[in-house]
């Protein structure tokens, strides 16, 4: 865990929102269906939107000439470079308020809502907050809210820090499953969010520049799948959910997905191959 130091923190300017308008399409429902092996025939018009599978409606436009020289295209509005050139991921909260049909219409504004610099123990770093609502252009009201929190980080020197998190010792819980995502899988996810970030598709960016032993799978797609497994293994709606993210995971690595209940909360959790936490998720469900 990073410690700061005396330095002040500087909090900047946060920039204008974007607004656009996005459809719920029933031809990216169906890619998202096929991208987790499912059937994609079975995705109807008018049926509501799996939850957790909002980020289709996030998908960056990015210029390519804009793009921050890591590929990370902002999703959604334009992500500042700040001289740190190196950018994670660390958590996400998203509120449901509504069902989103397939084959709606909805109003997306997405913005930074705040960036705030800081100096600690391995050099400057910054935490950057983008917010998006996604509204039914019908509506009055959002029916999503997200927030998603990235770091913003130096240039490695050498190996990347490979984990935040201690050894757990063996992972135990109420239903377990394993995964293993591979290049497929993430050049999918990334395709589908238009997400150019390279330490997600480029194995010699991702350890030659980032220092990490291997590409990183996306943060979105660790909590999509533990937002199925949810969905799929256990059968509960979701209505909100806090994400942390910890420590990176790996391509071609398994990871184990935990979840147990509490009251009327589930907990879940990944875990790395060496049983090292990277993920927790707390959800507010709804039983189906």
């Amino acid at each position: 865990m990073e410690i700061f130091t005396e330095a002040p923190s500087l909090v900047l300017e946060p920039s204008t929102s974007c607004i656009r308008t996005e459809i719920c399409s029933i031809a990216s429902v169906r890619r998202v269906a096929a991208m987790l092996d499912l059937e994609p025939d079975a995705c109807k018009e008018d049926t509501p939107l799996p939850r957790g599978w909002q980020f289709i409606l996030m998908a960056a436009d990015t210029r390519r000439s804009s793009l921050r020289a890591d590929g990370f295209p902002g999703l959604g509005v334009t992500m500042p470079d700040l001289g740190l050139p190196r950018l994670l991921l660390g958590s996400r909260s998203v509120d449901y308020r509504q069902d989103i049909p397939i084959g709606s219409r909805l109003i997306r504004q997405s913005a930074i809502k705040d960036i705030t610099q800081k100096v600690t123990k391995s050099g400057p770093m910054a935490v950057v907050s983008i917010q998006h609502e996604l509204r039914l252009e019908e509506k009055a009201h959002p029916a999503l809210i997200e927030t998603q929190t990235y770091l913003l980080l130096p240039a490695t020197r050498g190996a990347a820090a490979s984990h935040l998190a201690d050894y757990n010792g063996p992972v135990k819980g109420q239903v377990m499953k394993t995964v293993v995502p591979d290049e497929t899988l993430l050049f999918q996810y990334s395709a589908l969010g238009f997400n150019t970030h390279k330490i997600h598709i480029d194995r010699a960016h991702a350890r030659n520049v980032e220092g990490f032993p291997d590409l990183i799978v996306n943060g979105g797609l660790v909590t999509l799948l533990l937002t199925e497994f949810l969905r799929n293994e256990i059968g509960v709606k979701l209505s909100a959910l806090r994400v942390r993210h910890l420590a990176p995971l790996y391509c071609g690595s398994p990871i184990t997905m935990v979840a147990n209940q509490v009251n009327s909360k589930w907990l879940l959790q990944a875990f790395d191959n060496r049983s090292i936490l990277s993920v927790d998720m707390e959800v507010e469900t709804h039983d189906l």
